[in-house]
């Protein structure tokens, strides 16, 4: 794994920078996995004033030898290694949203670096490396070619061209609906977490400007296990953290969903740290369900590698939210219903906690690491598993602490 890390960051080539020390304004969202972060923060990263990842900052961590089998057995991390270029390819993958398409290098890097997150054993080697960036440039031209202008088409051009003699790779990228007979991701090893996200077509470079005006936004569910992080990447920025919340039933069956799914969320191949995971109606259902543990890393994880599925699921939760009360640092709270409800209203609330202008539309939702057709009550499927976890008087409690009501008819 060390010689494919090093390859992988020689490939990417970012560049020190200082600018991480000339941000003003970072916010945070803080959450359990399915959430609803990543349609949040997609609406959010189309205001003019805020600066995002394409992705999430987990890769950036093990690319700096951070986090799970280097500093760390969980998903918390206490101290940090290599803060600057942690920050370096931090600040690298930062864009601000744009009306115009940036030139044909910008757009051939972002890609290459992605790529190379996503399937770094795979684009490390010389050769494959070699063909990834003649398909890129395939791809490119017959973008410009044709409209140059769809999103969605450059990123259907994108995946074709560099994954045309593996098709199957497709099925990992978030928002493909072909994903029926798809193999199971079993990459050796992994950085980026599928479903895979793809470089916004409308987004420019981060630049010294930005880092005094504009606002960083970040979000991944395990940021709760790392509060403090931010502090140290942005030492002269204000941290403004964000909680949003989701009733548990509604997280849990989306946990589930997850966990079972072939192609979504694998976040550690237990084999390699001697671990087999024997959960109920996960290990005994699936062909990877020994293998892989999917989602966050609580630093309690390894009591539930033998527990029942919803019990493990329940333990993401509960943890997440817990260690945010338990952190002491001032959020503002909203929850996802009422995003799903009402999310202008949301949205407002957001902006002028962080002192932003506000939006004068919101892009148009679509189902971002979507398990299945979104709708609502979706939970209710599994509706007597779920009403039982509820008697759990953590639950009970935890529920009370996010003002959330135990009577499931409000449950969304």
């Amino acid at each position: 794994m060390i010689k494919t890390i090093r390859a992988v960051n020689e490939l990417r080539n970012v560049t020190h920078s200082s600018l991480n020390l000339q941000v003003r304004k970072v916010a945070v969202i803080l959450t359990s996995p399915r959430s609803g972060s990543t349609l949040l923060k997609s609406v959010l990263a189309s205001h003019p004033d805020i600066a995002t990842l394409d992705g999430e900052i987990t890769p950036f961590l093990t690319l700096t030898n951070n986090g799970f089998g280097f500093n760390s057995d969980s998903d918390a991390i206490n101290s940090f290694s290599n803060l600057d270029t942690l920050a370096d390819n931090t600040l690298d993958d930062l864009t601000v949203a744009a009306k115009e398409i940036p030139d044909s290098g910008f757009l051939r890097k972002k890609w290459e670096k992605r790529l190379l997150l996503q399937f770094p054993s795979l684009f490390s080697d010389s050769q494959q490396h070699l063909d990834l960036m003649d398909s890129l440039d395939e791809a490119l031209d017959e973008f410009k070619a044709g409209s140059g202008k769809d999103e969605f088409a450059l990123q259907e051009i994108m995946l074709t061209k560099v994954f045309r003699r593996t098709p199957w790779r497709m099925a990992y990228y978030d928002g493909r609906k072909d994903t029926a007979g798809a193999v199971c991701f079993n990459e050796k090893i992994k950085l980026e977490e599928p479903p895979f996200v793809l470089p916004g077509l409308y987004r420019r470079q981060f630049t010294g400007q930005d880092a005094l005006e504009k606002t960083l936004l970040f979000k991944s569910p395990p940021d709760v296990y790392r509060v403090g992080m931010y502090e140290q990447l942005f030492p002269n920025a204000k941290i403004k953290y964000i909680h949003l919340t989701r009733g548990y039933a509604q997280s849990v069956n989306g946990l589930m969903d997850g966990w079972l799914s072939p192609i979504g969320f694998f976040s550690l191949d237990c084999s390699q740290v001697d671990v087999q995971l024997a959960i109920e109606g996960y290990s005994n259902v699936v062909d990877f369900g020994e293998k892989w543990w999917k989602f966050d890393l609580p630093p309690n994880w390894k009591e539930f590698t033998r527990a029942r599925l919803e019990n493990v699921c329940l333990n993401q939760w509960l943890s997440a939210h817990q260690t945010v009360l338990d952190s002491g640092v001032k959020t503002l709270r909203v929850t996802f219903e009422e995003f799903l409800l009402r999310p202008i209203d949301v949205i407002i609330k957001i902006t002028e906690y962080l002192g932003l202008s506000k939006m004068q539309s919101l892009p148009e939702f679509r189902p971002m690491m979507a398990t299945e057709t979104p709708k609502l009550k979706r939970w209710e499927k599994r509706k007597n598993l779920l009403t039982n976890l509820g008697t759990d008087p953590k639950v009970i409690t935890m529920m009370a602490a996010l003002d959330y009501s135990m009577a499931p008819e409000t449950w969304i």
